[in-house]
């Protein structure tokens, strides 16, 4: 059974992984490491505390079991549980994951000079993103004077067939392999101006792959403005992407082709392994 959590776009997503179904068969699969990891991610913006009740419903998992796995968590300090309220919250020691991330990733490593040089250029928003599955993630941000969405944040997930950053990536797979993860996506309108439509994003993606670099303009935030390019390993398949993230009431959608294209292309060359 998989339960579903709200992203930061207000999406549904599952709390557990997606091949949840095939892993009986999966003799190397230890069930009560995937059952504490789904313990953890029932937490987020939308359930920022829960019950025992609540924990065993988010994760499907019956009180019994809930109670076990929440005991562990808090003996090793990812839980805190609220002596009075008997409510659950994440600690700080949950950062520990993303930190040695952060600590150990050879591609932020590759890419944060670049980065730091792109931010000061241009003075805007500057971010670098990972796709997992349908979803691009925020792993890297530099922030301008000029930010308006403060809720996007390191960890953040986003569809990747309505940002920028997504459609880059998608665009530099196979067509029928970038038409099938568009497929498995929930796609909606987030706002008037998204790209949701099955053929209007293959016609995007086509574009993408052939000008170098992929466009989003108020597609999940309205105000925003954003421009990506690709980042590719060695084998010359997506691997991340840049993106410069500006404003509409500050630039028109020709303006940030004509002012940020040429420098985010650059720099994702300049990050990619090739």
């Amino acid at each position: 059974m998989t339960m579903p959590e709200e992203t930061q776009t207000g999406r549904k997503r599952a709390t557990q992984p997606p091949d949840h179904a095939g892993r009986k068969d999966d003799a190397l699969m230890v069930n009560s490491v995937e059952k504490a990891f789904r313990v953890l991610s029932a937490f987020g913006r939308q359930h920022p505390t829960l019950n025992l009740s609540q924990v065993a419903s988010e994760t499907g998992m019956d009180v019994s079991a809930a109670q076990r796995f929440t005991h562990t968590l808090t003996r090793l300090g990812y839980l805190r549980k609220d002596a009075q309220t008997k409510r659950f919250e994440l600690t700080a020691k949950t950062l520990d994951l993303g930190y040695h991330f952060v600590r150990s990733s050879r591609l932020l490593d590759r890419a944060m000079p670049y980065l730091m040089h792109l931010s000061k250029e241009t003075e805007e928003t500057v971010n670098l993103t990972v796709r997992e599955e349908t979803e691009i993630i925020f792993v890297s941000r530099f922030l301008s004077r000029h930010v308006l969405n403060t809720d996007v944040i390191i960890g953040t997930r986003m569809p990747a067939y309505a940002t920028a950053p997504g459609i880059a990536m998608l665009s530099r797979l196979p067509e029928s392999e970038a038409m099938a993860i568009i497929d498995a996506s929930d796609r909606r309108a987030h706002t008037p101006s998204t790209t949701w439509e099955r053929e209007a994003l293959r016609e995007k993606l086509r574009q993408s792959a052939a000008q170098g670099y992929a466009t989003a303009f108020e597609e999940v935030y309205l105000g925003d403005a954003s421009i990506a390019a690709v980042v590719v390993d060695h084998h010359g398949r997506p691997e991340a992407a840049v993106n410069i993230a500006t404003s509409t009431s500050r630039y028109s959608h020709e303006e940030v082709v004509s002012r940020f294209s040429s420098l985010v292309i650059a720099a994702a060359h300049a990050i990619s392994r090739v």
